[in-house]
């Protein structure tokens, strides 16, 4: 959502004093009333950025989270549907995700019963692109996955690596202490004026659209976590009692905190089983694992060989033994 321009503080961009500090790329050049920006539009733009960072020798940092358009720079990828479409089979599949999502699912099942059996039906946009792949293709989805995967350098993770020696750096933190991260960062985000932000988008592009029951949350900007929450509050500010608007507001800020959480579980699913789980069962792990065990146990043993019996202790403290004194017997931790 930050390469929008607009809702910076429900975006959580990087503040401008933050930005000087290295240069950072990506941010706020797509305008906000385009919603057929795409993960293909993403991956295009930022590989070109990333091999042109490491063209003079410096290291690109991507910053997550939406994960899925970080997975299109990690891996390489035998198909993208988009790069194939002309701009009436691009609409095609928008009117795929008026349909009803049940009925969507179907279809898919029905020439791809593997990848429909990873989506659930209420997915529309996902069980959308992988009809759009098959009637475009000829060639299931799945299949594509499969053929990826078996490319030499390819694994249960995708295809070949498209950057050798990547590093991945995941931030964990217990559920609780999460969870009360992120409700003081919706509160933070009201003191540095969120209201105002959204007064303003909702005036300058979704306003018009409420009027013409046209508004979309389900692409571009307009789905952004937080925007949505604040429907009902947005559209009746001004037209209805202070005491149900402030009823609305804390209905909106209680959603955004709801749903950011859920997302951020989300995100943490993800991550464990993208990578966790798989890097868990690897022959590499389970070899440094044994090691460790087994350099553990070495050192466990060594140091039960080398301690003295609490009776000894005293008798060699009592005899005043050389090289003994009162801080090295003390117990250690």
């Amino acid at each position: 959502m930050q390469v929008y321009e607009g809702l910076d503080i429900i975006t959580n961009k990087v503040s401008t004093q933050e930005q000087r500090l290295c240069q950072h790329h990506m941010i706020s050049f797509v305008d906000p009333l385009v919603t057929n920006y795409t993960v293909v539009d993403f991956r295009n733009k930022a590989t070109a950025l990333i091999e042109d960072i490491f063209a003079r020798d410096k290291i690109p940092i991507v910053v997550g989270g939406t994960n899925y358009y970080i997975e299109s720079l990690l891996w390489k990828v035998l198909i993208s549907a988009k790069e194939m479409s002309t701009e009436k089979e691009i609409d095609w599949k928008v009117e795929l995700e008026k349909e009803d999502g049940h009925a969507l699912h179907k279809r898919l099942s029905q020439v791809d019963p593997e990848m429909a059996a990873k989506l659930h039906p209420h997915d529309k946009r996902k069980v959308a692109r992988s009809l759009q792949v098959f009637e475009e293709t000829g060639i299931s989805h799945s299949e594509f996955l499969h053929r990826q995967h078996a490319e030499e350098g390819g694994g249960p993770l995708g295809g070949p690596l498209k950057f050798p020696n990547s590093c991945i750096l995941w931030l964990h933190a217990d559920q609780t202490v999460l969870d009360k991260r992120l409700d003081k960062r919706v509160d933070d985000m009201l003191a540095a004026g969120l209201l105002d932000e959204l007064r303003d988008f909702h005036r300058r592009y979704n306003q018009k659209k409420v009027a013409e029951s046209s508004q979309d949350y389900q692409h571009g900007i307009f789905q952004s976590i937080g925007f949505k929450e604040f429907h009902e509050y947005l559209i009746t500010e001004g037209k209805c009692t202070p005491e149900t608007s402030n009823q609305l507001l804390k209905k909106g800020i209680e959603a955004l905190k709801q749903v950011t959480k859920r997302y951020a579980r989300k995100q943490n699913r993800w991550v464990k089983n993208r990578f966790l789980s798989t890097h868990m069962k690897s022959k590499s792990h389970l070899h440094h694992l044994k090691k460790r065990r087994r350099l553990d146990s070495d050192a466990f043993t060594t140091i039960e060989s080398q301690s003295v019996s609490p009776g000894r202790d005293k008798e060699l403290k009592e005899k005043g033994s050389p090289g003994w004194n009162d801080e090295e017997l003390k117990p250690s931790v």
